[in-house]
């Protein structure tokens, strides 16, 4: 259920958080779920900025090859000088805060899958693939643990992976949408661009 710690404080033995939508279709969010996440929210939020640094170092350390779609990160190999950058702060504020609205759009899920859906959509912009998504719910989980100590059960990991699998399966159909809508917008262009060979002089 937990994560293993090792003696640098950060090597987990989790595996990402796999969306359920591949097997059983989309992931489903209960009323206890609910319940559950927005309590233990409650606590998580007095160390905001802690979790979203614990959370990004962990995903470096265990998933090396996620600094490549941050540029910021993407050269920086000592774990130390991470713990203390300031655009590593800022972005896990920033992921947290996304956090944050999904907690706070739990009692209108609509308005929690339009959010997810746009946040896919900029992903694609960034250059952010799927596969990626998984590994921070996992490390959030990992990372929420010390905070929550006895707080912390199975059933509310299962609840907050529950969200994560909701989430990051909305957040590939709007990745996957904006690549349709990119690639559909180019091949017009082609088509424009080419000359209409029946009205071409040879």
């Amino acid at each position: 259920m937990g994560c293993a710690i090792s003696g640098s404080g950060l090597t987990p033995r989790t595996q990402e958080i796999r969306n359920t939508e591949d097997a059983d279709g989309p992931a489903r969010l209960t009323p206890r779920h609910i319940h559950l996440i927005q309590e233990s929210w409650k606590v998580i939020q007095e160390d905001i900025a802690k979790v979203g640094i614990i959370m990004f170092v962990r995903l470096f350390e265990t998933h090396p090859e996620c600094k490549d779609v941050f540029f910021l990160f993407r050269d920086v190999e000592d774990l130390e000088r991470l713990r203390t950058s300031r655009e590593l702060r800022a972005h896990g504020l920033r992921v947290m805060s996304f956090i944050e609205k999904s907690v706070a759009r739990l009692d209108q899920l609509e308005r929690l899958q339009t959010l997810a859906l746009e946040l896919g959509k900029s992903h694609y912009r960034y250059n952010a693939p799927p596969k990626y998504y998984g590994y921070v719910g996992a490390e959030f989980i990992c990372a929420v643990q010390p905070i929550l100590k006895d707080r912390w059960t199975a059933e509310l990991e299962t609840a907050w992976k529950t969200l994560f699998q909701f989430v990051t399966g909305i957040m590939k159909d709007g990745y996957l949408e904006e690549e349709n809508t990119k690639r559909n917008l180019t091949l017009t262009s082609s088509s424009k661009e080419r000359p209409d060979k029946r009205n071409t002089m040879i």
